[in-house]
């Protein structure tokens, strides 16, 4: 006997059903509870289970698809916070947030969780399609692209199960009527049919306009290749994430490989800052390499090209050589013989007096009109150790020269490259010709640029080492780590990203826009907390307020019950900003969030400075009908110290021009503090976690609550609707 599952005809439990089916695990369906029950699984041996939840983790278990719950303990949690979610979609007023959030989550994603599909998307997929016609016009228009990807993406692949489950259950209105006719038994033992892609279909195109030119589908390599000089800031992840976001689309490679070719700017703190930045980018990559790994076949290579007349060796001293280069003058060196350019690569090779006075140039087009063609150099010499590899090399590859070489080795098929390079296309494709070595196709997208933001490594690196910020992680810094302490999630970065695309034109961005992005995916589900300012706090004293303090035990977020639950203290003495206070008419009516509505009897003053209020609560009074709404504290002594910090742009003008000096234009106030009192819940808070203080605004925890005497410390998250400031 095979199990079956019972539940109310006006709510079949839609995703336990696709699940079977789409899993191949037999089961027999039973529409015969009454009204507002939970589905019950009831197994051959008697026993049962109850909750669609549960349900979903069992069937998990038998599943014929691999990692139908998880690969591991951690993707398994990740799986159930998505089950939990996915009743969010059932709440008509939050339906569109929870699209939102899951768009903002899949911009990057193939699946919900891993690489593997799960009970998870399969419990998302089945609240939208529950929804019926809701859902459908949505799935028709442009809002939720990489949602409606990812939906489609799971019905071309399990459409005869999806389909057939969708047809018995959903009606134009979502859930609720069955059709006419038996359907009991609709869930069989057979697996979906699966469909063998072989090109992208038009709607995983997410946000671009435009595919990779010649990219086939599990043919795709890639690289994400930085610098190790410095910490990656906002600029280097639109690169990093369009290379994923590519990877991902294409299921193809993604390599992370570290240019280490000039060992005077390089470390192995960056090269580990770095590998941080990309896992919190949430990066997937299959191997990290370093060019430094091809040093030895890259001076064969560069005497392979002096052999074949390819190359030379020239001495004319740097400003002279950069000064002919311009005029399109050729070197007087561009004519030695094979035997002299040898014999001097080796001086280079040996570190010698004379070898550090020579370069390897390429030997291209003197005349050409695009410079970088004008005989390129593609070796100097250094005799600073290297990070990695010591003092084993004196001569070192420069970038134009290694980059080619080593994608072409590695396999790569679109090398990824800002349009600020564009001139250098030439250059790198003549490289690889002249090599004799596979062609890699160059795919360019315009740099991000930001309002009020440097970029340079070496304008970043004076803030570190003249104290103005406190580290590479501060959050006035466009570093990953900087702005992650700010309080942006990697999904808004993702999707702020996806949103220009690909394209190739260079642009300044505003900060607010992304600011926008990040509180659409904070808001529906950050828990709510509440906070007055310390300076100048009045005292309201509710004349018919308990005698002595109760509790009750409150959802931290209204809207989605995951956020947990907290307790709020109800007191006869309560504090108020003084902003609010001073807003408060004499007999005026006004609410108390989470408590309800109360009359202010007595506004008391000194020197016209407000020093306490009076008044009494009004249970049966509307909420409706009051104009303030206002946040409050129970004067207890397990209130927590905050200190709420504010910050503000490094620089004060929006765009340096060309050869203005930044330190010309630097911001004299950047960050500043402002005392606070706390709900007693805020005591749980942990480093990292995001809440919204009831009418302030959206805070990060950067120091958890310590000791009574040490306040905690909140950062300020920019919203979107002001300056981020």
């Amino acid at each position: 006997m095979e199990p079956s599952v019972a539940f109310a005809a006006d709510s079949p439990p839609l995703s336990v059903i696709a699940a079977a089916r789409v899993a191949g695990v037999a089961l027999s369906t039973d529409p015969s509870l009454p009204s507002g029950s939970d589905p019950v699984l009831r197994l051959a041996s008697g026993e049962t289970l109850q909750g669609t939840n549960s349900l979903l983790r069992y069937i998990a278990q038998f599943a014929a698809l691999p990692n139908f719950y998880g690969q591991d303990a951690f993707e398994a949690e990740q799986i159930n916070k998505w089950l939990e979610f996915s009743s969010t979609f059932l709440s008509g007023s939050e339906f569109e947030n929870a699209c939102a959030h899951v768009d903002g989550h899949l911009t990057f994603r193939t699946l919900l969780v891993g690489f593997n599909l799960s009970i998870a998307d399969i419990a998302i997929w089945s609240a939208l399609a529950g929804t019926g016609q809701r859902w459908e016009s949505l799935r028709k228009s442009k809002k939720y692209q990489n949602l409606v990807r990812w939906f489609n993406s799971i019905l071309t692949e399990h459409g005869d199960a999806l389909n057939e489950v969708t047809a018995a259950y959903v009606g134009k209105r979502g859930l609720g009527k069955l059709p006419a006719g038996n359907t009991k038994g609709i869930v069989s033992s057979g697996s979906s049919k699966e469909t063998n892609v072989h090109s992208l279909p038009k709607e995983n195109a997410g946000g671009f306009e435009v595919d990779l030119p010649g990219a086939k589908v599990g043919e795709v390599c890639l690289r994400f290749a930085p610098e190790p000089s410095g910490y990656l800031h906002i600029g280097h992840s639109k690169a990093a994430l369009l290379n994923k976001y590519f990877a991902e689309r294409y299921q193809g490679r993604l390599i992370i490989r570290f240019d280490d070719t000039n060992p005077s700017k390089e470390s192995n703190e960056f090269v580990d800052s770095l590998l941080k930045d990309i896992e919190t980018l949430g990066i997937k990559f299959e191997k990290v390499t370093y060019t430094s790994d091809y040093f030895e076949d890259l001076m064969k290579m560069a005497e392979k090209l002096i052999l074949e007349g390819k190359a030379y060796v020239d001495d004319t001293p740097r400003e002279q050589m950069q000064k002919e280069r311009m005029d399109g003058i050729e070197s007087r060196c561009r004519n030695n013989s094979v035997d002299v350019n040898l014999a001097l690569w080796k001086e280079m090779i040996a570190g010698s007096e004379r070898g550090l006075q020579c370069c390897v140039r390429g030997k291209l087009d003197m005349q050409d009109p695009n410079k970088s063609l004008r005989d390129p150099v593609y070796y100097r010499c250094n005799l600073v150790s290297h990070h990695r590899i010591g003092s084993k090399y004196k001569v070192y590859p420069t970038y134009d020269f290694a980059c080619p070489y080593v994608d072409s080795i590695e396999g790569i098929t679109h090398a990824l490259r800002s349009s600020e390079y564009h001139d250098r296309n030439a250059q790198y494709y003549r490289i690889l010709e002249d090599m004799g070595v596979r062609n890699v196709q160059i795919y360019e997208f315009s740099r991000l640029n930001m309002v009020y933001t440097l970029l340079s490594k070496r304008k970043l690196l004076w803030f570190v080492q003249n104290g103005k910020v406190d580290g590479w992680d501060d959050p006035r810094f466009p570093t990953v780590q900087g702005i992650v302490r700010r309080g942006l999630k990697v999904e808004a970065l993702v999707q702020f990203i996806l949103q220009q695309g690909a394209s190739k034109n260079l642009n300044l961005m505003e900060w607010d826009k992304l600011w926008t992005i990040n509180k659409k995916i904070i808001d529906p589900i950050c828990p709510r907390h509440t906070a007055v300012l310390e300076e100048r706090r009045i005292i309201l004293i509710l004349e018919n307020g308990p005698e002595k303090p109760f509790v009750r035990i409150l959802p931290r977020h209204k809207k989605y019950e995951p956020a947990g639950q907290k307790a709020t203290t109800y007191t006869k003495r309560i504090w108020l900003d003084y902003a609010d206070a001073s807003s408060i008419a004499e007999g005026e009516e006004v609410t108390l969030m989470d408590w309800g509505n109360a009359i202010v009897k007595e506004i008391k003053k000194e020197d016209g400075i407000i020093t306490q209020l009076v008044g009494v609560l009004h249970p049966e009074g509307s909420v409706k009908t009051t104009k303030l709404k206002l946040t409050w504290l129970p004067e207890i002594e397990e209130l927590v110290h905050l200190a709420l910090v504010e910050f503000d742009y490094l620089i004060k003008k929006k765009k340096l021009e060309e050869g203005e000096e930044f330190l010309d234009n630097l911001n004299p106030c950047t960050r500043w503090e402002i005392p606070a009192l706390g709900d007693a819940n805020m005591r749980n808070l942990k480093r990292g976690e995001i809440i919204q203080l009831e009418r302030k605004g959206y805070y990060r925890c950067d120091v958890p609550f310590l000791r009574p005497s040490k306040p905690i410390v909140l950062f300020a998250i920019p919203d979107g609707r002001q300056q981020a400031s």
